[in-house]
């Protein structure tokens, strides 16, 4: 394993973001020194980005997360035309988490779950279990009240949880891992939106050809025309690439 793994930070749009090689690295960083990182993980793309500049509550959630990354192939784009050489690759947020899973299967690393239907989360845990031996010490699935939050971040605290996933949609599971940090910092927090959907089958991802052409989002689109609302606003991204204001 790489000692003192040094990545490179890249400034977009006001944010800061981590500049991984590949997916290898980024497993590297998170598990320096056989420990993984505490802090939060957020996938960053461009519509995050836009919402977040008209959102200042939003622009200071985001920025408070320690390890932004960059998830949407825009982003990658923009890092790689704002700074020329940039060996950065996109780090897609449903295949970091499986990424982390299965490490945290091989290392014994305690993870709890947090997010999604009743029925898909209890299949996420028995799929973990099966496929890579997840040590999983405790979920919740989303559908709890706000009186029931501090009960859940004591649950987590109690288990000594070292990961804790949290599939809301965002801004939702930012939120809910900013406020459980206050409880219990002693963890690697990371927002997976609709990833157990995606891992247990009952939603389809684009192929894999789709991905490595960074067309995902446009199978997307194509799967699910309604999106054409949130493609359309993303133009302004677009302009900020082909004018420099990245």
């Amino acid at each position: 394993m790489e000692v003192n793994i040094s990545i490179p930070k890249y400034e977009l749009r006001g944010f800061s973001l981590w500049g991984f090689r590949d997916m290898a690295q980024c497993m590297d960083f998170l598990f320096e020194g056989g420990q993984v990182k505490q802090g939060t993980l957020v996938a960053m793309n461009a519509e995050k980005i836009l919402k977040a500049e008209t959102d200042p509550a939003l622009h200071a959630l985001l920025d408070e997360a320690e390890y932004k990354y960059a998830d949407g192939i825009s982003m990658v784009r923009s890092i790689r035309r704002k700074y020329p050489g940039a060996e950065v690759s996109r780090v897609a947020g449903a295949d970091l988490w499986e990424a982390l899973m299965q490490r945290a299967g091989q290392e014994g690393t305690p993870v709890f779950l947090i997010g999604g239907k009743p029925a898909i989360l209890a299949e996420t845990e028995q799929k973990l279990r099966d496929q890579w031996n997840v040590n999983l010490v405790g979920s919740q699935d989303g559908y709890f009240t706000p009186e029931q939050r501090e009960a859940l971040f004591e649950r987590i605290r109690a288990c000594g949880a070292a990961i804790v996933t949290v599939a809301m949609g965002s801004p939702k599971q930012e939120i809910l891992m900013r406020d459980c940090r206050k409880v219990y910092p002693q963890a690697l927090y990371m927002g997976v939106g609709g990833t157990y959907d995606v891992f247990t089958g009952h939603v389809k991802r684009a192929p894999k050809i789709w991905q490595k052409l960074g067309l995902e989002w446009l199978y997307r689109l194509l799967s699910q025309p309604s999106r054409i609302g949130r493609q359309l606003k993303l133009l302004k991204f677009v302009g900020y690439y082909y004018t420099g204001k990245m």
